[in-house]
């Protein structure tokens, strides 16, 4: 197909056709010899692939031997974690609906891998097993991408085997007849007065309905209100019933309505009955990322420009504010020059892929980059990671976004490169994750150490990426580029915007956009745009390749020239590298011979800098907190540590600390209207983690009466003893309105903490700074003064004195008698030395002038 201006988007379906809005790519490096990776050979191409198939084979044959019909596998336990009888993690567990989860997140993988007698076996057992009018409140985003998403791409691949007349000949659509029943089981968190939906609603009584358990929430995530029009709408178009594609495209209105006009920005959390902005930070990340993914996808599979209009609106402010190559930053929807945060999480490492559909190569690949440099200082990303490339939140959940970007850059440039990054994944997930009952979460990338949990989406999207990267489309039982991916990585046939009818009433505005250029509509030819010429990719690569210092060649000069390139963001270069914490001079460019070659290519500019390259900052000491247990039976022997908050009140300045009776919060994460505020007031509350923001639970408790917040960790299985002390960290706004003291315990301590409210009525604690805790024995400071002596020396009033003298041989080795008067030194009994070695706050000992690890953090 000729690079034409198409304004048919059906026309499009190939994967180089599935790029129908793109950018022409300008930073093409002459000069480039050699590439990063020699081509890998087919027969090492296969032998990934049947490793990456064994260990699927591992991972879903756990699940089916330890834990089905349960919704996940629990891999450090070998069995399955059914939702009430295993201690409560907060919203992740909205997930388990008691509808054996992880099978049918898993269905469409199966054909993928080519497992198809596996395929039709698991259907059945879907088929008689899976009851969806469960009694139980699940999240309407999770159950909808998860359950109904895996339901219909099974749906479209049984019946897919089926019109080939090979296998599946019993099938009668049932599958689509069980995601009609689940959509109408969603359908009431619909029903609100903007078309916003709840976040959660419950399989059997929906939201309003008094035995729901629901409907008290007035907020939602902008990903989740968003994340809903493709499995909507394609199951209107497969079933026929228009109602769900009109409540997911309304839902998407309202979002688009309520952008900030100036920015072209969302915010990550929204109300659903007013449609004001909750929290206003704006990213690509956790709370909006899936947003944007299905504004493009939706042009793809359904065929309507509102669509493609509204995500080049939106690709154009991101662009413009929150892309800085290679990071990606939040910043605030009203103000998007201010950056809100100094970390990045890692659920952004999908967007590399969603910009190869856009055909923006160029920060894709400078962005996956910084990923890959990322993993390799840290085996896995970290959930979140500063801008300076260390750990903000040391959790690893076996996310395969990393892995998705990776298949799509691959499938855009041919470069071999990225089949090595694949290999890298397998490698790493085999060494660092496997375990006898299948794969396990990492707790702490510092760590290595694991947490009881492999989500659905690690068998649902890690290894088809992953499998998908390492075969030809001929090794495939499908043409993968007739379908698009859901979020959840599920299959949907782009055929629906032609071969079904839209939903009627598509009356949604068109935008009249100035500016278009050619390719904004444009159906591009892969052959002139992605020339599979890997030197094109190395050429970008190749400025970020020690971004995070790992491979880096040492250099003594603490003055050294740079070169590294800068890049069209909207910022000037050295205001762009300061912000990296890089102060820097130019150098004249005749002087260094910048001139000449290359420095009049368009997009990139080769810059020669002098870096002062200053250490970085020493972290911040996290100084431990305890809570203590003062009420009978305990009277104080119940001590746990806990972590501290940025805000707050300052438990190091109260001279007696805090003390108060505890009280659970309900809701339990404190991210709704507080229900028992009465209960509350003049006490201490527990707060489970997770849903909201520290300081937004922190503000409801703090206007239901408390005295205090004890948070506890939804990570079942943390610990202090494992895990190092973060500080809390505030929402990006002012936290001066929060006036009570807060802590913060990990799982283990906190099951202490409400195991023993569970066995007794009233349970009093004290927060207070560790060191000052109750009935600790006081140890006598007492001044010591060292002085080296010879025998028989002795100055005047030492004699009758409390002196201890430490008497050198003079002949014994070493010994150096010639300045011995002039040194003396006090200490203090029970105090480390400054510049000594003492042993951690958990009881390791780090390496002489290693600093422990703690880190601020703030919640999800």
């Amino acid at each position: 197909m000729e690079n034409r201006l198409v304004r048919d988007p059906h026309s499009c379906r190939s994967f180089g056709m599935l790029l129908p809005v793109l950018l022409i790519v300008l930073n093409l490096s002459h000069g480039v010899t050699g590439l990063d990776d020699q081509a890998m050979l087919p027969e090492e191409k296969s032998k990934i692939r049947d490793q990456i198939l064994e260990m699927f084979d591992h991972a879903y044959g756990s699940y089916m031997k330890y834990a089905y019909p349960a919704d996940e596998l629990m891999p450090l336990s070998c069995r399955g974690r059914v939702r009430g009888l295993e201690p409560n993690r907060g919203d992740i567990d909205d997930a388990l609906g008691k509808f054996s989860l992880t099978l049918i997140d898993t269905l469409d993988t199966l054909v993928v891998l080519n497992k198809l007698d596996e395929f039709e076996d698991a259907v059945k057992k879907t088929l008689r097993d899976v009851r969806l009018d469960n009694d139980i409140v699940v999240s309407v985003f999770e159950t909808n991408i998860r359950v109904l998403g895996g339901l219909l791409g099974a749906h479209v691949m049984a019946d897919l085997l089926r019109q080939r007349g090979d296998r599946m000949h019993w099938y009668r659509d049932e599958l689509l007849h069980m995601a009609k029943d689940l959509g109408h089981r969603l359908l009431p968190a619909f029903n609100t007065t903007s078309g916003l939906p709840y976040p959660r609603v419950n399989l059997k009584y929906g939201v309003l309905n008094p035995l729901s358990r629901t409907g008290t929430e007035t907020d939602t995530c902008t990903a989740c209100a968003g994340t809903m029009i493709l499995e909507f709408a394609a199951l209107s178009r497969l079933s026929g019933d228009s109602v769900f594609e009109e409540h997911a495209r309304k839902a998407l209105d309202v979002l688009w309505e309520k952008r900030q006009r100036g920015s072209d920005l969302v915010g990550t959390v929204i109300n659903i009955h007013n449609g004001d902005w909750v929290r206003r930070d704006s990213g690509v990340g956790a709370g909006i990322d899936s947003y944007y993914e299905y504004l493009m996808k939706a042009y793809i599979l359904l065929g309507d420009n509102v669509y493609l209009e509204r995500f080049n609106t939106h690709y154009s402010a991101i662009m413009k504010y929150i892309s800085q190559p290679p990071l990606l930053l939040n910043v605030h929807m009203h103000n998007p020059t201010v950056s809100v945060r100094s970390w990045m999480d890692s659920l952004l490492a999908f967007f590399p892929g969603l910009q190869v559909l856009r055909g923006d190569l160029k920060p894709a690949i400078e962005t996956h980059e910084m990923l890959y440099q990322v993993t390799k200082q840290h085996k896995f990303l970290p959930e979140a990671f500063t801008t300076e490339f260390r750990v903000h939140w040391g959790q690893h959940p076996l996310r395969p976004e990393f892995a998705e970007s990776t298949y799509f850059l691959y499938k855009a440039t041919g470069d071999p490169y990225y089949l090595k990054v694949g290999q890298s994944i397998v490698e790493k997930l085999n060494t660092h994750a496997r375990v006898p009952c299948g794969f396990a979460a990492v707790q702490d990338v510092r760590t290595g150490t694991h947490e009881d949990r492999m989500d659905s989406f690690f068998l649902a999207e890690m290894f088809k990426y992953l499998y998908l990267l390492f075969s030809e489309k001929s090794q495939l039982p499908l043409d993968i580029d007739n379908y698009i991916f859901t979020t959840e990585a599920h299959l949907l046939p782009v055929a629906l915007s032609t071969t079904q009818p839209p939903c009627q009433g598509n009356h949604t505005e068109q935008l009249s956009h100035h500016g278009e250029d050619l390719f904004t509509y444009s159906c591009p030819s892969t052959q002139t745009l992605f020339p599979n010429n890997p030197s094109f990719a190395k050429s970008i690569r190749d400025g970020y390749k020690y971004l995070t210092g790992v491979g880096r060649a040492y250099h003594p000069s603490p003055v050294r020239g740079i070169e590294l390139p800068l890049h069209d963001t909207g910022l000037e270069p050295v205001e762009f590298l300061k912000s990296m914490g890089i102060t820097l001079t130019p150098l004249n460019e005749a002087a260094v011979g910048t001139a000449g070659k290359g420095a009049h290519e368009k997009g990139v500019y080769r810059v020669k800098l002098v870096a002062e390259v200053s250490q970085t900052p020493e972290e911040e000491e996290v100084v431990p907190l305890i809570v203590q247990v003062i009420s009978p039976p305990f009277l104080g022997r119940t001590v746990l540590t806990a972590g501290p908050a940025k805000f707050g009140l300052d438990l190091t300045k109260q001279e007696h600390g805090v003390k108060g009776t505890i009280v659970k919060s309900e809701p339990y994460s404190a991210c709704g209207t507080i229900e028992n505020a009465e209960a509350l007031r003049g006490h201490i509350a527990l707060a489970l983690r997770g849903d909201c923001m520290f300081a937004a639970k922190a503000r409801r408790l703090q206007e239901a009466g408390v005295t205090g917040v004890i948070f506890i960790d939804h990570r079942e299985g943390s610990s202090s003893e494992e895990t190092p002390l973060f500080q809390m960290v505030g929402d990006g706004v002012s936290t001066d309105d929060i006036t009570i003291p807060l802590v913060f315990l990990f799982s283990r301590e906190g099951a202490e903490l409400t195991s023993a409210l569970h066995q007794h009525a009233n349970v009093d604690v004290l927060l207070l700074p560790k060191e000052r805790q109750l009935g600790k024995e006081k140890t006598e400071k007492l001044n010591i003064k060292f002085r080296l002596a010879t025998e028989g020396e002795m100055e005047e009033g030492e004699r009758d004195g409390t002196t201890f003298h430490l008497l050198l041989d003079p002949g014994s080795e070493g010994a150096d008698t010639k300045d011995t008067n002039r040194h003396t030194e006090h200490v203090e009994e029970s105090s480390a030395p400054s510049g000594h070695c003492s042993a951690s706050q958990h009881g390791r000992q780090p390496a002489c002038g290693q600093e422990p690890n703690h880190k601020p953090e703030a919640d999800p």
